[in-house]
């Protein structure tokens, strides 16, 4: 028995680059294929998964650097600092309840699949984690082990719910068919996102603008191709951050780098994603009736996309200016800035690639965060001392992950606070989500038809 727990230990501390090829092989083989052809597919993936990451860290590195180094020269003075998505992981797998909600997720997601409630299987162990914080807070909060079980499952449904709306999405806008983002750090911003464009359908004049990625590449001719435009905003960002010019052109030369390479990266994801999403409708057909079965990835397979990534480079100095504005938050946006791209993927995909609605609509996504990390800091701090990891100095903490994040918000002051009030707020405004996603997925099917008859 040591022998296999140490093994599992083994792969999972090697992390997702070598748990992805072992997950998808499995799930291949399941599937029919056969071990060549799921192997295959499980390393294509895992390869395609490494280049993202790559690309993502020299994001992260030229980007995280330059934007703290912005906070820096604007004198910020902002109590609550983001200490990042990775500080408030470590919190979460140090929870000694995390075990019990993991197998909760995992059952609930089953049970699912099985009620045929969700198309989503969610093949991705670090998806959650998303979930599991919110029940490890109500845990700290209340030490009521049954309302923290109960909120995971809520946090658990509702990802898996909003992962299903969310997939024609994700399969028409970043072509990936077959495929749902069950990852909280990017659906959250959806319950913002699809509500307020549907709003702005409805606002004569601001309803026409329409200025897109495609749109800058055929006015600007080669200075509107994403090399360029990467190029001029890391050239930007790095002049805010009073770089050096050698320096300067580094980063610019890098973010340039960042919006060529990733599209290429998940090119290859796909590439071996596909025969095991073909052998999943296949089987599905066999043996569930038709069943439409989605592989549940993370995030990390669309923050590439070029829209993604130019949009991101607009929020993130942005969200900056936000912090010092809004009144009544406390936060400094610091280590989670160059991961901005995570929380406003899913705003580009419902804006349709509309830059200008990217934008509007991120800023007040990146606002909700800010109020819900001020709001909900106390207790993350707390925690984070509990479990013995302090980063903050002994001053509060936050990230753009965990309870600011709006959905986990609404689940976790549900639980500690007043259910009277935020369970019908949290009910209403999933099923606005709901009923918009559903509305244009109707009217979309529509056009379709109409235009192929």
């Amino acid at each position: 028995m040591d022998l296999i727990v140490n093994f599992f230990r083994t792969i999972q501390d090697a992390g997702a680059v070598v748990m992805l090829p072992i997950i998808i092989t499995i799930f291949g083989m399941i599937f029919r294929l056969s071990f060549a052809k799921a192997f295959r597919s499980g390393l294509t993936v895992a390869i395609g998964f490494a280049g993202i990451n790559l690309v993502i860290n020299l994001l992260k590195g030229s980007l995280g650097s330059a934007s703290q180094a912005m906070v820096k020269n604007w004198g910020i003075k902002l109590d609550i600092l983001d200490v990042g998505w990775g500080s408030i992981a470590a919190v979460t797998w140090g929870s000694p309840i995390i075990a019990i909600l993991i197998f909760a997720i995992l059952a609930v997601n089953i049970l699912l699949l099985v009620l045929n409630r969700t198309d989503t299987l969610d093949v991705d162990i670090w998806n959650y984690h998303h979930m599991a914080i919110v029940g490890i807070m109500v845990y700290f909060v209340t030490h009521n082990m049954w309302l923290a079980l109960l909120s995971t499952i809520v946090m658990a449904v509702i990802t898996f719910k909003l992962s299903d709306w969310t997939a024609p999405l994700v399969e028409k806008f970043f072509g990936l068919p077959g495929v749902s983002l069950p990852t909280v750090s990017a659906l959250s911003s959806v319950i913002i996102a699809a509500p307020l464009n549907a709003i702005i359908d409805r606002i004569p004049g601001l309803n026409k603008i329409d200025f897109s990625l495609k749109d800058a590449q055929k006015y600007l001719g080669i200075f509107g191709e994403p090399m360029m435009i990467g190029l001029f905003l890391g050239g930007i960002i790095g002049f805010l951050a009073k770089y050096p010019v050698a320096d300067i052109m580094r980063i610019a030369v890098e973010m340039a780098a960042v919006l060529v390479l990733i599209p290429k990266m998940i090119s290859l994801f796909a590439e071996g994603l596909m025969p095991i999403s073909e052998a999943a409708q296949k089987f599905t057909q066999e043996k569930f009736k038709g069943k439409k079965l989605l592989i549940g990835l993370d995030a990390a397979v669309i923050v590439g996309n070029s829209s993604v990534i130019t949009t991101s480079l607009v929020v993130i100095p942005l969200t900056i200016v936000l912090a010092t504005l809004l009144p009544g938050n406390r936060v400094l946006p610091f280590a989670d800035l160059a991961v901005v791209a995570f929380r406003i993927a899913m705003v580009v995909a419902i804006a349709r690639g509309n830059l200008f609605r990217s934008i509007l609509i991120g800023l007040v996504v990146m606002s909700a965060v800010l109020y819900g990390g001020t709001i909900t800091s106390p207790v993350l701090t707390e925690l984070a001392a509990s479990v013995g990891l302090d980063v903050g100095g002994g001053g509060l903490i936050t990230s753009f992950a965990a309870t600011s994040l709006t959905v986990s918000f609404l689940v976790f002051e549900a639980f500690i606070h007043n259910p009277i009030i935020w369970v019908p707020v949290l009910l209403i405004v999933i099923g606005a989500v709901w009923f918009y996603i559903e509305k244009v997925k109707k009217f979309r099917n529509f056009e379709e038809n109409k235009n192929v008859a």
